[in-house]
């Protein structure tokens, strides 16, 4: 008999995170995090299963931490991967590191597993983590991305006795110089290494004051193309560029070159080594920019040609979604160097597509309500071969495999859709989720998309009370992908409603730029008139509503219970409230963001933030809030908390501050289960209390502090 889902269903989450095809596509291997024992942590893990599908996926490593980053070598006979495992075999008197050889702040290293047998053997020892790793092409070295600066640990100098700490005092001279869920980053940076694939020696390749990123070797394994931000006053903007540095010469050029703002990542080389795919920009105006499928000569000083700008899809655009929420921004060529894979959403979905090279003629390769994300691709028989992560508003995330035929008459449904995991689906298969229904309404002469969640109508024939979500970014958005805290809100007798307004993803860049200078008014406007469509056709109780939201989601709850009183309930979360104090503090305070969203900056046009910050109308808030932030959030500080508490508060209004400890932006999405859990709860008993229950008081606090489903 299928039950409602509860809360504490989110132990039992297991997701991928990234998948590798094997370099013959015969297989695929994937990350897989889990909750940890002690619901207080997370394992990593890595998987493999037959990309046929034809046998049940299998653990390969330890997971008893972290294993990360798989990467097959080019031959297909070893796993180079990312794991943190030596401190735990340390712990447990087992160890495989020599004493005193342990990296200075053992995080993770690249460990080498052979595919045809055998125990995992740890490569590098460098003195500060490894984040990153691609194979050369022959196979004989690796490039990895780390904050090390030397090889080498040095010595640790002991402190006398009687003798004074080193100062710990921070001197900044430049912005953001911290960065959510890192926190201070200003002091160490991440640069290329090469590593002997045989004997794991380390040589650096890159150097200087900022972070390199994402990079990929050249097919003839001679240069290495590269993210990083080496620009003058780099601190002042978000540009990114992509350079070139020649394996041998150790000799950096800067391949993206012209006039202007450029933001390019995501780099990928044709097959033949003549040209550079990218994801991004070079966009002049304000407001939000759609991310187009750029390509490169591969020289330096490049002015380049985007090659999806007339689609208007908006290319690795962030889904929304507490399971796994994001976006990934991957590009592949097709083994001809025609066709350039790609994903994007489009009405809610996420799907994949492909550009060819030449005519920039791009082509939907699936289709179907789902969310595709976090893809790898390998030439089979003359096909193209995919391994991607999907998932739908009633199903976790698995890996799926689909071949892709040179010639596409038409896209591909979910039937040509091969899953090759089973992480989560039968452990849930005895709850029951509810689908949602897709509606359309227009405002302003646009068509905004949202879905509605439908709870069971009430005993007395009265439909039930709704609950308003709202997402964060502005630019992101929401579609048909999975929400924990809906389906947990449904069980206990709301209904929800999501909806995509101005300023939204996956609609164009004119949709995206819709709400510059405008973050309160029209999209209130935008979700408010879903709400009456949902009232007019008689789904909703339109006196027993409620509005929620994180991040901008937040920031439109507190914008909108100050302007109307027709919600009996509110959580804003992790919200902005004072739109000057956002602008100027955090990882992201700076003259960036006002310039994005206003076009001017708060000292420019003071009124013009202060008008458009909700705290600037909480006087005329009646209706209960309950504001919860995390106490390390460093992407919108948690004195956004507290000044819209404090006046919320000094006018004696019902509110309730929830503060997170030890959480940072990244709550909902990836904090610690149990706070998850948590939240979830806290969500579901302050609407239950309004609008089931119909109290109009604060609810009582919780007897006992102890997690409960």
């Amino acid at each position: 008999m299928p039950r409602p889902p509860l809360p504490s269903d989110l132990y039992d989450l297991r997701i991928p995170t990234e998948v590798r095809l094997s370099p013959d596509g015969s297989h695929v291997v994937f990350t897989t995090k889990a909750i940890g024992p002690g619901k207080d942590d997370y394992r990593d893990a890595i998987w493999i299963a037959p990309a046929d599908g034809s046998a049940p996926a299998r653990q390969i490593t330890l997971g008893s931490k972290h294993d990360t980053h798989p990467r097959w070598s080019p031959d297909g006979t070893v796993l180079a991967f990312l794991s943190d495992r030596g401190r735990v075999l340390r712990a447990g008197g087992g160890s495989e590191v020599p004493d005193g050889d342990e990296p200075d702040d053992e995080g993770a290293q690249v460990w080498m597993l052979p595919m045809g047998g055998g125990e995992a053997r740890q490569l590098t020892r460098l003195p500060h983590e490894v984040k990153a790793l691609e194979w050369s092409p022959d196979g004989s070295r690796l490039c990895v991305l780390s904050t090390s600066e030397r090889s080498t640990k040095g010595p640790r100098r002991r402190r006398e006795p009687g003798e004074a700490p080193e100062s710990d005092y921070r001197f900044i001279e430049r912005l953001q110089y911290q960065y959510n869920g890192s926190g201070f980053i200003h002091d160490h940076f991440t640069h290329l290494w090469l590593v002997d694939a045989a004997s794991g020696e380390a040589t650096k390749l890159t150097g200087g004051a900022f972070n390199d990123g994402a990079f990929e070797w050249s097919p003839d394994g001679s240069r290495i193309v590269f993210e990083s931000r080496r620009h003058r006053d780099r601190d002042l903007d978000w540009q990114s560029e992509l350079f070139l540095v020649e394996v041998t010469a150790r000799h950096v050029e800067r391949l993206t070159g012209g006039r202007g703002r450029r933001e390019f990542s995501a780099p990928a080389w044709s097959p033949d080594g003549r040209w550079i795919a990218a994801v991004g920009h070079r966009y002049q105006g304000r407001g939000p920019a759609r991310r187009d499928v750029w390509r490169f000569p591969a020289a330096p000083e490049q002015v380049g040609e985007d090659l999806t700008g007339q689609t208007d899809l908006m290319v690795g655009a962030s889904m929304g979604s507490d399971l796994l929420g994001g976006g990934e921004a991957r590009l592949h060529w097709s083994a001809d160097g025609r066709w350039i894979t790609f994903a994007a959403p489009i009405e809610g979905s996420y799907e994949l597509w492909r550009v060819e090279a030449e005519t920039r003629r791009a082509a939907r390769l699936t289709e179907g309500r789902h969310c595709l994300n976090r893809t790898d691709q390998v030439a089979v028989d003359g096909a193209s071969r995919i391994a991607v992560t999907a998932m739908d508003p009633t199903h976790a995330p698995e890996v799926v495999v689909l071949d892709v035929p040179a010639e596409l008459a038409a896209p591909l449904d979910q039937a040509a859709l091969r899953r090759v995991s089973d992480l989560t689906a039968s452990r849930w298969a005895g709850i029951s989720l509810v689908a949602p229904e897709t509606r359309w309404h227009e405002v302003d002469g646009r068509r905004i998309q949202g879905w509605f969640y439908p709870a069971p109508k009430r005993q007395d024939g009265r439909p039930a009370p709704l609950v308003l979500e709202i997402h964060g970014g502005p630019a992101t958005l929401y579609g048909y992908a999975p929400f924990w805290e809906w389906q947990c809100l449904i069980a206990e007798g709301m209904s929800v409603y999501a909806c995509n307004p101005r300023g939204s993803e996956g609609y164009g860049q004119d949709f995206v730029r819709a709400n510059y200078r405008d973050w309160g008014e029209g999209p209130m406007a935008d979700v408010m008139a879903g709400v009456d469509s949902l009232v007019a056709d008689g789904l909703v109780d339109p006196d027993r509503l409620g509005v929620t939201g994180g991040s901008y989601g937040g920031y439109l709850t507190s914008w909108i219970v100050g302007h109307t009183d027709r919600f009996k309930a509110a959580f804003t979360a992790r919200s902005v409230n004072d739109l000057t104090s956002q602008m100027l503090s955090g990882d992201i305070g700076g003259p960036m963001f006002g310039i994005e969203e206003y076009g001017v900056n708060p000292w420019e046009e003071p009124d013009l933030f202060w008008r458009h910050s909700p705290i600037a109308y909480a006087d005329r808030v009646r209706t209960p809030v309950l504001i919860q932030h995390a106490e390390k959030d460093l992407r919108v500080p948690i004195t956004q908390a507290e000044e819209f508490f404090a006046v919320l508060r000094a006018h004696r209004r019902p509110v309730r501050l929830m503060r997170v400890p030890e959480e940072t932006h990244e709550l909902t999405r990836s904090g610690t289960p149990f706070r998850r859990v948590e939240n979830i709860v806290q969500v579901v008993a302050w609407f239950r209390h309004f609008l089931v229950n119909g109290r109009r008081d604060l609810p009582p606090l919780p007897r006992e502090k102890r997690v409960r489903a």
